[in-house]
C-alpha cells in the first residue's frame, strides 16, 4: 500500500487522463500499472509524472506497462518487404519518406538501408 501512496499522483494522472483497462497490483515490492492510453501524448504524459516522483528512475520498484490504443494512435504501423524504400512505403501512405525516417529514427541509421521484417510506424497522413 505504501507503494501506492508513493505513486498515487502517477495513478491519479492515468484517470484523469482515461487511461483504461487500468491495473494496479503491488508484487514482491514493486507496483505494476497497467493499461492502455488513448494517445501516445498521454503515455508520454504519465512518464513525465513517474519522472517527477522518481527523477533518476532509480527506484526499481515500479513497473509502468502503458500501451497505446491503436485505434487512437497517429501512427500504422508497416512491415518492411523485399524491394521496400522508405520513398516507396511513403507513396503508398500519401507521406514524405523523411516523415518515416524521422518517426523511426531510433530504428533506422541511413534512410537508405532498410531491413526486411522492420516494423516501421508510418504517421498517418491527417495526424
Amino acid at each position: 500500500m505504501a507503494l501506492e501512496n508513493r505513486y498515487q499522483p502517477l495513478i491519479d494522472s492515468a484517470n484523469a487522463h482515461g487511461v483504461s483497462d487500468l491495473q494496479i497490483r503491488e508484487q514482491d515490492s514493486v507496483l505494476y500499472i497497467d493499461g492502455v492510453a488513448p494517445s501516445e501524448d498521454v503515455k508520454t504524459t504519465l512518464w513525465e509524472v513517474y519522472n517527477q516522483i522518481d527523477p533518476d528512475y532509480a527506484g526499481g520498484d515500479l513497473v509502468l506497462n502503458i500501451q497505446v490504443d491503436q485505434g487512437n494512435s497517429a501512427y500504422d504501423e508497416y512491415e518492411v518487404q523485399s524491394g521496400d524504400t522508405l520513398s516507396k512505403i511513403g507513396a503508398n501512405y500519401g507521406v514524405p519518406w523523411r516523415t518515416i525516417y524521422e518517426a523511426n529514427s531510433e530504428l533506422i541509421e541511413n534512410p537508405n538501408l532498410i531491413q526486411i521484417g522492420w516494423k516501421l510506424k508510418v504517421p498517418k497522413k491527417n495526424a
